[in-house]
């Protein structure tokens, strides 16, 4: 997890053990899906149910997963953690990208800056990882559970972030950002109650 030649806070480069099995969702959470649950849509791109849902805080995501395990009627859905997460984005790989290392190939796996102009775009349109998960690079960034801090400087097993901070942790990058912040160390923080036109989420489900 993290890298050895980014900035800071992706520093250490360090071992993570994820113990616990999770399915985490193909696609970011579209606006469809989130109508269903809340009966709104603060989307600033609409007039597609896939597009996936963005201006949403970190607190309206946990709101919706409170409703969503409440229609489930188990807690069963929740973000993922931040390891948890690049885990998956990674699939398998210690390169830049999950699919290498030459940014050239990233138009086909990402909606980024250079190719998205200027707004997201139905989700899955892209390649997906060799986990069979799409958009981890691009689209949308996506809010994950953790509060933003520093990286432990050894191994650990199932981290979960500091226990408090101010901001949380979004990650994967976005239609409006350049291709270097689409990389799977790559990590930014935001206040829990900003809605920001290129954030959305995506759902970690539990199992038993």
């Amino acid at each position: 997890m993290g890298s050895h030649d980014g900035p800071d806070d992706e520093q250490p480069l360090h071992a993570v053990c994820i113990g616990k099995p999770f399915y985490l969702g193909r696609y970011e959470v579209t606006q469809g899906q989130w109508q269903i649950i809340m009966r709104h849509n603060r989307s600033r791109f609409q007039g597609d149910a896939t597009l996936p849902v963005e201006r949403v805080s970190w607190e309206d995501a946990q709101e919706f997963l409170r409703r969503l395990n409440v229609k489930e009627g188990a807690s069963t859905y929740r973000l993922p953690t931040e390891a948890e997460w690049e885990y998956a984005a990674r699939a398998g790989t210690t390169t830049i990208y999950s699919f290498g290392n030459d940014t050239r190939q990233l138009e086909e796996y990402a909606w980024y800056r250079k190719n998205a102009g200027d707004h997201t775009h139905p989700v899955g349109q892209k390649k997906p990882n060799t986990w069979g998960l799409y958009d981890m690079h691009g689209n949308v960034w996506e809010w994950v559970q953790d509060w933003y801090g520093a990286y432990a400087a050894g191994a650990v097993v199932n981290p979960e972030g500091p226990s408090a901070d101010s901001d949380r942790v979004r990650r994967g990058g976005s239609w409006y950002d350049a291709a270097s912040s689409c990389r799977s160390a790559y990590r930014y923080e935001a206040a829990p109650s900003r809605r920001i036109v290129n954030v959305g989420f995506r759902l970690l489900r539990m199992i038993s």
